[in-house]
């Protein structure tokens, strides 16, 4: 099974991309996970570049999507709100074929964010993905030093709640999950 990583946020030591590369590391047998790269890659969405004219950075990363069997998504909050980037490659996704019924698993890395949160889980909604329906595996790694963040993601109790929530997410795709849903209308 192949997972797709996706941070909300940009910056190279961000604690979201900590988060997923722990959660890569922590993956069940028989599953990849690979971290996204691409958000700062992807020009500003304009409706005018779809179709024949949309750019290879948003082909590429439209496949990688397609090529997953779910997604899992880390998303820092914003001014209470989605960071730009990552509504910015969502925006790219909308009218496309790739995200309609894909598994999304969200975790965070901070004890805060439920504006953030709150605005992704509706976003992803109205785009038609399969949102698992569970907890958000939160990891407060926010404000911390990289050596505690290191602590942190090695601890065995971390570690375990990691391992759990991706043997879930997993036990749900393989359940069929979005198999049954119908997309919602996309307006302009």
């Amino acid at each position: 099974m192949r997972l797709y990583a996706i941070s909300g946020s940009l910056r190279r030591s961000s604690t979201n991309r900590r988060l997923l590369e722990a959660l890569a590391g922590n993956a069940p047998e028989g599953v990849q996970i690979d971290v996204c790269g691409a958000l700062g890659a992807l020009p500003i969405f304009n409706p005018d570049l779809e179709g024949d004219k949309t750019p290879s950075a948003v082909l590429e990363f439209a496949a990688r999507i397609a090529g997953a069997d779910g997604l899992i998504i880390s998303c820092p909050e914003y001014a209470h709100g989605i960071p730009g980037g990552l509504k910015n490659a969502l925006d790219w996704l909308v009218s496309r074929a790739e995200i309609p019924f894909k598994p999304v698993l969200l975790v965070h890395a901070s004890h805060r964010g439920d504006y953030a949160l709150a605005a992704l889980s509706e976003v992803l909604k109205t785009m038609s993905v399969a949102l698992m329906p569970a907890d958000i595996l939160r990891i407060p790694l926010l404000g911390k030093s990289p050596e505690s963040i290191d602590a942190l993601l090695s601890d065995p109790s971390i570690a375990r709640d990691m391992k759990n929530a991706l043997q879930a997410f997993v036990r749900w795709i393989a359940a069929g999950a979005g198999d049954d849903q119908t997309p919602l209308p996309v307006s302009d």
